[in-house]
């Protein structure tokens, strides 16, 4: 199978990652539990690798930078320290907290500046046009999953199809051509009205074939063929062909 390169627009930086899981397990960014954010930020980071993606080096230093914060924290008290050393000893966390505060604060003036400039943009007239004979449909409004909800799916198809390392016995490699897969993806999303689940478009257990499903899928969603929804967090994700798919509850 030849390398398929894809830019994952939804991840914009470590920090980014981070706030989305802050955000997603409802944890205090002024408390973070350093290690059960380590494992789910290492989570994605092993997910990507088994994609054989390109990983940015902010995201591997930010991962180092967890593990060490981690190591720390769990290093035991030196009862020899006088108590006014212990009291002055900076919390680990404090520095990474500071950041992901100023960056939650430019995330949000960022998409404030996004919605005054989509308000303003409805400030301007149109030239009167000939009503249409019919009416208008509705643009679609795709389902709110962010590229976060695909890799964690993602990781849990690879934890059901308990895919751990390749066999040491040599096999010969079928070629799975992508156009191919996206063609029968499409074909199975036509086939349910209703949507399909995202785990049933995984029926096999090779890295090569859910490697190539999951490029398919992306593509195709690029194309605006077909939409994810996920009604709550947590939830499989069902995908719906676009032509079809209208924002209602399945």
């Amino acid at each position: 199978m030849q390398g398929y390169s894809v830019k994952l627009d939804g991840f914009e930086g470590p920090l980014d990652l981070l706030l989305h899981l802050i955000n997603q397990y409802e944890i205090d960014i002024y408390d973070i539990p350093v290690a059960v954010i380590t494992e789910q930020y290492m989570h994605y980071i092993h997910t990507m690798q088994q994609l054989e993606l390109n990983i940015a080096s902010e995201y591997l230093v930010m991962a180092a930078t967890l593990l060490a914060m981690k190591s720390q924290l769990l290093l035991p008290n030196q009862a020899a320290l006088e108590d006014e050393l212990a009291a002055d000893e900076e919390d680990p966390r404090d520095e990474l907290m500071h950041r992901l505060i100023e960056y939650r604060k430019y995330k949000e003036a960022a998409a404030d500046l996004k919605d005054k400039e989509m308000s303003a943009d409805k400030l301007y007239t149109r030239p009167p046009a000939p009503l249409p004979d019919k009416p208008e449909l509705k643009p679609l409004e795709p389902g709110e999953v962010t590229v976060y909800d695909m890799v964690a799916a993602l990781e849990r198809v690879f934890r059901r199809k308990a895919w751990t390392k390749p066999l040491d016995t040599k096999v010969q490699r079928a070629e799975i051509a992508l156009e191919d897969r996206m063609g029968e993806v499409l074909e199975a999303v036509k086939l349910r009205k209703q949507g399909v689940g995202f785990f049933e478009l995984f029926p096999e257990r090779t890295k090569q074939h859910i490697v190539v499903t999951f490029m398919a899928i992306l593509e195709l969603m690029k194309k605006k063929q077909i939409v994810c929804k996920q009604e709550q967090h947590f939830e499989e994700l069902t995908v719906f062909e676009m032509g079809i798919y209208d924002g209602s509850t399945v």
